[in-house]
């Protein structure tokens, strides 16, 4: 199928919640001529076929937004019943896991097994971490071509799954933290693909192919 074709069968939502890089998110998709729309609205939910939900700020105040917007029930039944591919950025990873405990304990989507902590690096390393890293692969899924996986970070906590299977990725800073998940057509990263140059580039069309 032309790589045109192909594109206009693709139609992301980008989730509105509040909070978040939408807008780099955005560019990234611009670039890739990919026709996308930044709502809350069920519609858009609906007519949807990949779900990006991006995210800087904390997660408790990320579920607050989501719960408040009835966005909560939206997620679950395009994600969970429809199955329709759903990428989580950054605090998007995060709140995958079943509760966090930035801001107190939270509830989270509960789509991963295992919780959202703060990060604790050994030696004097500094949080937040912050500027380019490795990603030790361990499900090529998302980064199928991507010959040096280096992508860009920006947090001060990280998922920890309970569940070795759904690590997709794993990165060294003071220690390894797991930089990507995946569980069948949920996928979750901790750095900024929409940040990451080629690398990141990549990993977006990876995910649009799914």
């Amino acid at each position: 199928m032309p790589a045109d074709q192909k594109n206009a069968n693709r139609f992301v939502l980008i989730v509105d919640y509040g909070m978040g890089n939408a807008g780099s998110v955005k560019n990234a998709l611009e670039y890739l001529h990919i026709d996308h729309v930044l709502s809350a609205k069920a519609e858009d939910f609906k007519k949807a076929t990949h779900i990006i939900l991006p995210g800087v700020g904390s997660f408790d105040q990320c579920m607050k937004n989501l719960k408040k917007a009835g966005l909560f029930k939206l997620l679950e039944k395009e994600v969970l019943t429809k199955e329709k591919p759903y990428l989580g950025i950054c605090l998007g990873m995060q709140i995958l896991a079943e509760y966090g405990l930035e801001g107190g304990k939270t509830a989270g989507l509960g789509w991963v097994k295992g919780n959202t902590d703060l990060m604790r690096p050994a030696g004097e390393l500094a949080l937040p971490h912050v500027g380019w890293n490795d990603v030790k692969v361990e499900k090529r899924s998302l980064f199928e071509g991507i010959k040096a996986p280096i992508f860009y970070f920006v947090h001060s906590y990280s998922l920890e799954p309970s569940d070795r299977k759904a690590i997709a990725g794993t990165t060294d800073y003071g220690g390894d933290f797991v930089s990507a998940v995946e569980t069948k057509n949920i996928y979750g990263v901790q750095f900024h693909p929409e940040k990451s140059q080629h690398a990141g580039l990549k990993l977006l069309e990876n995910f649009l192919n799914k």
